[in-house]
């Protein structure tokens, strides 16, 4: 028998879940702290949104121990559901009633008396700037709003874990900023929030860890900046124009050990375990060959580039 591990919000040990000949999980292992945000990333198909809905007592296991907040999602299901908010791909909100009404339905089904029902969703729509809109027709909303409303929605009861499955896809920088800042201010307040997202720059602002699933398991798991170390330091990025590409390219080989060239960008990149001295001499070296950069930076790996190395694909959008 697994026993719950105290402080952990949310534990996964060995989950295996198929449909028909299809795994989905294949022996899934998470631990994510109470309070903290954890970046469930991994390509299309991976199994991230099989295990948030194994979490949020949607779906039934096939093997493995799955615990939020310390309670068995298999054996004490309904204790779960009263801790935990979601918020899923798509809006669970009624667009005919207005966001008012809609957050008063929540509450009133979370088991809230009419009065204790009106006075959250008051506070949550001022939480989540639609104190304004509160008496329009969700179907006035723009999408931004919309997914506010329905973020808002999976706090009714303030819950202590939140699943948050693609919340900002389809949103503009500002909503998505939006959602951002409300996220943080929930998790500010005790809240785990365990994300699953296709925007890597949302799981590098927003996650105190990352888990990288691939094939049903987890493959790399790490705050940011450790995943970001395992693929190399720093590096060195040039710019350059195309007819000097070439000549450019073999003066930093010669600096860096290695090198890229993305043709597209005119950018050449290498590694600079020695960022300052390297970056120097680059420079050093483009100038003996008669090239001159339209631009040079030092910086390191995004989690792009982590996802690449680890799954080998891109970061679908």
């Amino acid at each position: 028998m697994a026993y719950s591990v105290p402080g952990l919000a949310i534990e996964a040990i060995g989950l295996h879940k198929r449909y028909g000949s299809t795994v989905a999980l294949d022996g899934f292992d998470l631990a994510v702290p109470e309070g903290t945000v954890c970046g469930l990333l991994g390509p299309n198909g991976a199994g991230k949104t099989t295990a948030v809905r194994i979490f949020a007592t949607l779906l039934r296991l096939d093997e493995g121990v799955a615990r939020v907040a310390g309670l068995d999602v298999a054996s004490q299901a309904r204790e779960v559901r009263f801790r935990i908010g979601l918020t899923g791909q798509n809006d669970a909100v009624d667009e005919i009633l207005t966001g008012r009404q809609n957050l008063e339905t929540f509450g009133r089904l979370f088991h809230l008396s009419p009065r204790a029902a009106r006075r959250r969703a008051d506070e949550l729509l001022e939480r989540f700037g639609l104190a304004d809109v509160a008496r329009k027709q969700v179907k006035t909303y723009s999408g931004g709003m919309r997914r506010r409303l329905d973020l808002s929605a999976s706090f009714i009861l303030a819950p202590r874990v939140l699943f948050l499955d693609e919340p900002t896809t389809g949103q503009d920088p500002r909503n998505r900023n939006e959602v951002w800042d409300a996220i943080r201010s929930f998790v500010t307040e005790g809240t785990t929030v365990l994300l699953t997202t296709h925007y890597l720059d949302e799981a590098d602002q927003l996650a105190d860890q990352i888990s990288v699933i691939d094939r049903g398991r987890v493959i790399a798991d790490g705050t940011p900046e450790e995943l970001k170390a395992r693929v190399g330091g720093s590096q060195v990025d040039v710019v350059v124009s195309m007819e000097a590409l070439p000549v450019a390219a073999l003066a930093l080989e010669r600096v860096c050990g290695s090198v890229t060239v993305d043709d597209d960008r005119r950018r050449i990149t290498g590694p600079a375990h020695e960022p300052v001295p390297t970056l120097e001499a680059a420079l050093r070296a483009l100038d003996d060959v008669g090239v001159v950069a339209e631009d040079v930076a030092l910086r390191r790996p995004t989690l792009d580039e982590v996802f690449l190395s680890l799954t080998g694909e891109a970061v679908a959008a």
